[in-house]
């Protein structure tokens, strides 16, 4: 997506918009940051698989979000439709509308950066910085988990279907398949973490001292600027929120103590 920005640069600029759009905890920026990364996915060319990924995600997300706060919103005032102790309200809506809308933002900007970032450079650019090597190679890990377990997935379900599986159209015959999958998934996941971990003790990974890699990430004295930028106007934003909580609360209690006895 970005070939010539180090992958520190795009992960200081997915983290501050997640931070500010946190400290915002408005549906309008939430919604403006979420179109945002769905254009930035069209342009890199990556607009399905993010699509896709994230509305594995985010879908149930919103469903569990409707039945709890839109059906059992406890400060819920304004009540739209009722059925018996469930009560459809105008906030509880609106509370799961903003909460989705963020969450929605969440999810589309970090697959965004996961799908654009090159995890190779990322990690030499960690370690070309001395951040401990098990650092880089959490983060990759996460970054690599979907495609892993999907790659993983994909040989499950060929070696059933040769041995005689048959997987029908029907939501049941799916979920059969499911079950039946799972249990050499896992154990492959396992074996594979194994034999990763042997090759890592084998390479030195744990042993002290200076590392090298064959991978360079590009950097330069603006995009070290802007990371600098990004860094203190997440770090503003969080300021910025926890003032506004700090005289919220302060009126609140000033209004208290006019309204009590006097």
């Amino acid at each position: 997506m970005f070939p010539r920005l180090n992958p520190l640069t795009t992960l200081a600029a997915a983290v501050a918009v997640l931070v500010m759009t946190t400290a915002a905890a408005s549906w309008a920026v939430s919604l403006t940051v979420a179109v945002g990364a769905v254009l930035l996915s069209a342009a890199s060319g990556t607009l399905r698989r993010v699509l896709l990924a994230s509305a594995a995600i985010i879908v149930p997300f919103w469903l569990s979000l409707l039945v709890i706060h839109g059906l059992f919103f406890p400060e819920g005032r304004t009540v739209l439709a009722s059925w018996g102790p469930a009560r459809v309200t105008a906030e509880g809506l609106s509370f799961a509308l903003e909460m989705g809308l963020r969450t929605a933002a969440f999810v589309l900007v970090l697959m965004v950066f996961s799908f654009s970032v090159r995890v190779p450079e990322l990690v030499a650019a960690l370690t070309a910085r001395r951040v401990p090597p098990q650092v880089g190679y959490v983060l990759a890990s996460t970054l690599l988990l979907a495609p892993l377990v999907a790659a993983r997935l994909e040989k499950v379900r060929q070696a059933q279907e040769s041995r005689g599986l048959v997987v029908g159209r029907g939501i049941g015959s799916r979920a059969a398949a499911i079950r039946l999958q799972m249990v050499p998934l896992v154990l492959g996941l396992v074996h594979d973490a194994g034999i990763r971990a042997q090759a890592l003790d084998a390479r030195g990974f744990r042993s002290a001292g200076p590392r090298t890699s064959y991978t360079e990430a590009r950097d330069s004295a603006a995009q070290a600027a802007f990371r600098l930028v990004a860094i203190l106007l997440a770090l503003a934003a969080v300021g910025w929120r926890m003032v506004e909580s700090l005289s919220a609360g302060s009126l609140a209690a000033l209004s208290l103590s006019a309204g009590g006895p006097g």
